[in-house]
């Protein structure tokens, strides 16, 4: 791709009230939204407006019945993805799937139709699910351990490909006329791996962009490789731009190690933007938002979350990043304190600097609109990251007020565009190869 080209790439989630837990308490709405259809319709229709690549579902599949807590995923993203792509034109949608919990065959079949259905608008997000009461909804079999998931996400996205390719009417010779299709179009895979067995071939012709768009966000090893060997566009956590250029470098060079072309692999990590009509006012909503209510209490979290002994704590002592290094074989994400750990690893901060650095394992920017679209250029303009992956704390006041205000700055500056280029699909957008 040349560097004349490049343009940032967005995408928005639109969780059901917003990515912060905190933030329903302050949104427009009501906790009836949640199920609403038209709630979401509006969300992508506001992120339209916007001109959004596309829209981001994250998912999981697990009620938790906390009173403190909310019901953060609702509908499915594949079903979501068909309504809001049926309704609203243009935008693309990311569609989180489960490798750990899904059939290569069931998602392939229902990715692909999504995608047919569409005009070339999807993207699927796939995750081995690292929550052990997930698996309690699927069996009597606990939560298989970090080095099956990975392996066996591996082999899924490889069966996925096969039977998205094993249909192609491109392939059709010339077909008499008492004859519907030519069946040499088509063929078996015969996959026999260490998961799965299929037979295929896919009864669902390939799709607009030959398959959908690829999204990992895995980054501990096993992620890294999947990202490696897969991956397309990576949701990962990039707190800083010398992050930003070591995950780029890791994940290409890896990529090059299994003989794949690295140019076709995009970085759009989380984004969490609160705009105020000073830097104050967005540290205000900050508090607000996270749930913490100050300053003090986002340090207590900091505390708490790491397991930090509090009698002994300076918020103002520049923190060493290998007290922070998270164990590569723990069950649950690693992504998340990796982050930290590479942002400590390249900046000299303290932990008052840290919790107003990244918020919901995300990067955080405040400030007016004018200085969240400078931090927001300043990491892609050099190349440290081909975009973001906005989530709004509230929805759908903060996708409407990084709409209005944001947009038009990132517009002005000719980085991003006013329009959607009719009949492009997700790859085009994203300026990814299409595969053979």
């Amino acid at each position: 791709m040349s560097q004349a080209k490049r343009r940032l790439n967005l995408n928005v989630g639109i969780n059901p009230t917003g990515y912060l837990p905190a933030s329903w308490k302050y949104r427009t709405g009501s906790r009836h939204d949640i199920a609403d259809p038209q709630h979401y319709f509006r969300l992508a229709r506001l992120a339209h407006r916007g001109v959004f690549d596309a829209v981001f579902v994250s998912d999981m599949p697990l009620l938790r019945l906390g009173e403190d807590s909310r019901p953060s995923q609702i509908i499915d993203p594949l079903i979501l993805a068909t309504a809001i792509t049926s309704q609203v034109p243009d935008i693309g949608f990311v569609a989180t799937v489960s490798s750990t919990f899904n059939s290569p065959f069931n998602l392939a079949r229902r990715a692909q139709s999504v995608d047919i259905m569409s005009g070339g608008r999807l993207a699927i997000n796939i995750v081995s699910n690292f929550v052990p009461d997930v698996a309690a909804n699927f069996g009597k079999e606990p939560l298989p351990p970090r080095e099956i998931r990975y392996p066996r996400a591996n082999e899924f996205l490889d069966v996925a490909k096969k039977l998205w390719a094993s249909w192609d009417p491109r392939r059709e010779g010339e077909v008499p006329e008492d004859q519907f299709w030519d069946p040499s179009s088509a063929h078996t895979i015969d996959h026999e791996g260490e998961y799965f067995y299929v037979k295929g071939p896919l009864n669902v012709p390939r799709g607009p962009q030959g398959y959908p768009v690829i999204a990992q966000a895995g980054a501990s090893e096993g992620g890294i490789d999947l990202a490696a060997r897969h991956g397309e566009m990576l949701y990962a956590n990039v707190l800083s731009r010398e992050a930003g250029h070591a995950l780029g470098r890791k994940v290409r060079d890896r990529a090059v190690s299994f003989g794949r072309d690295p140019s076709g692999i995009r970085i759009v990590p989380g984004l969490v933007a609160i705009i105020g009509e000073t830097r104050e006012e967005a540290l205000r909503k900050h508090d607000l938002f996270s749930g913490a209510g100050s300053e003090e209490a986002l340090l207590a979290r900091f505390v708490k979350t790491h397991g930090i002994d509090p009698s002994g704590f300076n918020p103002d002592a520049v923190l060493e990043a290998e007290h922070f290094v998270p164990d590569q074989n723990r069950i649950q994400a690693v992504g998340f304190t990796q982050g930290l750990v590479d942002l400590l690893t390249h900046e000299r901060l303290t932990a008052r600097e840290v919790v107003r650095r990244s918020e919901g394992n995300h990067r955080l920017v405040l400030g007016t609109a004018e200085e969240v679209a400078d931090q927001i250029i300043d990491l892609w303009a050099d190349g440290s990251v081909d975009g973001y992956t906005l989530q709004p704390p509230r929805a759908p006041d903060d996708i409407e007020e990084f709409v209005d205000k944001v947009i038009p700055i990132l517009q002005d500056r000719g980085v991003y565009p006013r329009a959607y280029e009719e009949g492009s699909t997700l790859r085009d957008r994203y300026a990814l190869p299409y595969p053979d």
